[in-house]
């Protein structure tokens, strides 16, 4: 393919995209496809032979889309938003045709500068505490600064890893005879109950025990449940180094009293990390922000600017108050001769390289550049602010009918309802929304319970998909019940 026909195959996939995305009502929001059928579709091997492009663009439509679950249909409700807007998939087109691996400063300058303005600009917009950007107000540099990693769970290790070194050398300090891997034994990490699944795989990747402590009767996690743990496992001889607070956990939207357990993270020296990776969106809007209220104490946070943010996957926006630390912990003890160069060695410049896991990168701060640039913060704030009020809308019809209860507050875009019925008839209907090809949503539990989640995330989603989203839920509650008299 030269650049001609690039031209012409590439409006035509525009237009593609542009239809699928116009007609997306039209499919259903969960495939109807059983494991393998792809298999059974596509030949064994590659083939030998270039094939034509008319047959590569048929074969989307006729074995791929058959097995794509519609995550932005307006009738798709389970876990949480996908982002996705035209800036941003434009965005997308021209990194990738850049195709520049960002690792150091100098593999691509434009690539590193402009993610480190652009995490400054989006942490003013979400009026994070000071001391997570690169500057102050009167533009002095500071310890403080934004990165983009792939995913919360990404952030949430390199945040472990971070707090589990600085444990590691205080240890060391005080005990000069103890060993690395002695000093890592003794180190406890801590999360809610609810907090989410990517808390137990960093502390199995990092070497670090984890504990789930419990919560209140709105799912936050109070500092009396903190201190009382803290207390009990220094006593044992364990040092407490890690607290992850969840702002918006998946199952209920609940969040984490960071104003009670802040103050105790400082006094126990335990590194505090946010995450935020859904609710964090809608702290650009100021009547959301009393959610934070605490977050001064934090020493990095994390959300998912691919989730509610208008912005397409991988963009996970994560802040450090001493990006010190994460480098200490993440750069190679000696760089081979092929990273070195002039400005690395200067001192003057960003690597994001040793910011994260991976040592590649892609330019995903131009989605960002693209968004924050073709909505503007009052774009963005208009986009949150009508899921909410369509979650809203949600609850209350929901709230109003008698054969429903809701079972958690509902703070943002998300609302947790069961039948008031048995445990059975709840996963009765969870399963006939699920198998009916008109919507898709979720599940969470409580004490062993069902819970229905439905979450507002299609950027397309209008008034009028609400309410055929609970007509379905609707009729279908009534078949399921009647069916059980």
């Amino acid at each position: 393919m030269d650049a001609e026909e690039f031209r012409r195959r590439g409006k035509e996939m525009i237009d593609a995209i542009a239809d699928y995305h116009k007609t997306i009502r039209n499919r259903r929001p969960l495939p109807d496809v059983e494991p393998g059928y792809l298999s059974k579709l596509l030949p064994d091997a590659a083939p030998q032979q270039a094939e034509k492009w008319e047959d590569v663009f048929k074969d989307i439509e006729r074995d791929i889309m058959p097995g794509v679950t519609h995550w932005q249909h307006p009738q798709f409700h389970a876990y949480y938003p996908v982002g996705f807007s035209y800036p941003s998939l434009l965005a997308e087109m021209l990194c990738q045709s850049l195709a520049c691996v960002g690792f150091t400063w100098i593999a691509s300058p434009a690539c590193t500068e402009l993610e480190t303005i652009v995490m400054d600009w989006l942490g003013k917009a979400l009026q994070l505490p000071e001391a997570f950007l690169t500057k102050d107000a009167s533009g002095k540099a500071q310890r403080g600064g934004g990165v983009i990693e792939g995913s919360a769970s990404e952030a949430l290790l390199v945040a472990l890893l971070a707090a589990r070194m600085k444990a590691v050398k205080k240890i060391q300090v005080e005990q000069p005879d103890m060993s690395e891997q002695q000093a890592m034994e003794k180190l406890v990490a801590y999360a809610s109950e609810y907090a989410h699944k990517s808390f137990s795989k960093a502390g199995l990747i990092a070497g670090v025990r984890t504990r789930m402590l419990p919560t209140d009767e709105e799912f936050s996690l109070r500092g009396c449940s903190l201190r009382k743990v803290i207390e009990e496992d220094a006593k044992a001889g364990l040092v407490p180094c890690f607290l992850c607070a969840t702002l918006g956990t998946t199952s209920f939207c609940s969040f984490d009293n960071l104003v009670e357990i802040g103050p105790i993270c400082d006094e126990f020296d335990v590194w505090l990390h946010i995450d935020a990776a859904y609710s964090g969106s809608a702290f650009v809007c100021p009547e959301f922000r009393h959610f934070a209220h605490g977050w001064e104490h934090a020493d990095s946070f994390n959300f998912n600017a691919h989730k509610w943010f208008l912005t397409h996957f991988d963009c996970s926006c994560m802040w450090v108050k001493d990006r010190t630390e994460l480098v200490a912990c993440l750069s190679p003890k000696a760089d081979a001769i092929y990273l070195k160069n002039d400005a690395s060695a200067s001192g003057l410049v960003i690597d994001y390289m040793n910011w994260q896991v991976p040592f590649g990168r892609r330019f995903r701060s131009l989605k960002l550049w693209f968004v924050l640039r073709l909505y503007g913060i009052e774009g963005m704030q208009s986009h949150i602010r009508k899921h909410v009020e369509l979650a809203k809308k949600l609850e209350s019809r929901v709230a109003s009918d008698e054969r429903f209860r809701i079972v958690a507050k509902r703070h943002l875009g998300l609302v947790c309802f069961q039948l008031n019925a048995t445990d059975e008839l709840n996963g009765k209907l969870l399963k006939e929304l699920n198998s009916s090809g008109k919507l898709h949503l979720t599940s969470t539990e409580i004490k062993g319970n069902v819970v229905l989640r439905v979450a507002i995330c299609s950027w397309q989603t209008e008034e009028k998909d609400i309410d055929l989203s609970w007509q379905i839920i609707s009729q279908t509650a009534q078949k399921v019940l009647a069916e059980s008299d």
